[in-house]
């Protein structure tokens, strides 16, 4: 798995935060990692993106950017509002492709959700997973609605042909509700994929030794993790 794409069904769902622990668990595993952020929107040009989060909080990743928008709205609005060239989906398969051949793990976060635009042709990140017929992480939310939007998201990467690796949620709550305990058994059953992870919420404020030393509990050893779905499930489940 060099080029690993995640995506979000959704905006705030946790998707930086988990693909920062994706990324400080294949380090702790021994492998190199890079992190590329396609576009980065609502972010002034002094200001740290996504991809500087996910190092700040993983440590040693290559952190790489393609574009950034001032505006927090859809690359292709924000490229087009700002008077700016829009990222493509082979640029951004290409800048993959390269960092895959001196990084082990190459992961790929998108803006929002799979189908979020980023130019004015309708490219999306599931058409970047295509072009590196890469395998798809989906971070969901743990509660009510989760189902609709992650059936969706499977959905489509099913139909276009594309590998769907697994479902992570993005933020865990400390106190969860009856829907979020229930999903977790639905959630696997809606998106035909493994459960293969879940954040606590708050895991990205914690300090950077802390998330480090904690990320492989909380996901699947497919992910470089000890995360047990299984056991998570009889422990949470109503």
């Amino acid at each position: 798995m060099p080029v690993l794409v995640i995506t979000g069904t959704g905006t705030e769902v946790g998707k930086t935060v988990t693909t920062a622990a994706v990324a400080a668990s294949a380090l702790a595993a021994g492998r190199s990692v890079a992190v590329l952020k396609a576009a980065q929107t609502g972010v002034r040009p002094d200001e740290p993106g996504d991809a500087d989060e996910v190092a700040r909080l993983a440590g040693a990743v290559t952190a790489a950017e393609l574009a950034r928008y001032p505006e927090p709205l859809a690359p292709a609005t924000a490229a087009r509002r700002a008077g700016r060239a829009p990222v493509r989906p082979p640029d951004v398969a290409e800048a993959a492709a390269k960092l895959s051949t001196d990084h082990d793990l190459v992961l790929v976060e998108g803006a929002g959700g799979l189908l979020v635009r980023f130019d004015a042709a309708g490219g999306t990140l599931a058409d970047v997973a295509g072009l590196l017929t890469a395998p798809v992480l989906v971070v969901a939310s743990a509660g009510l609605g989760t189902l609709n939007t992650t059936e969706l998201t499977a959905r489509e990467l099913r139909s276009r042909g594309l590998d769907l690796a697994g479902v992570v949620i993005g933020s865990w709550p400390k106190a969860p509700d009856l829907a979020s305990r229930c999903n977790l058994a639905d959630l696997p059953d809606v998106s035909g994929a493994p459960l293969l992870g879940a954040l606590p919420a708050g895991a990205g404020a914690l300090a950077p030794a802390g998330f480090r030393a904690a990320a492989p509990g909380w996901l699947a050893p497919r992910l470089d993790g000890t995360w047990d779905a299984e056991a998570f499930r009889r422990r949470e489940s109503p």
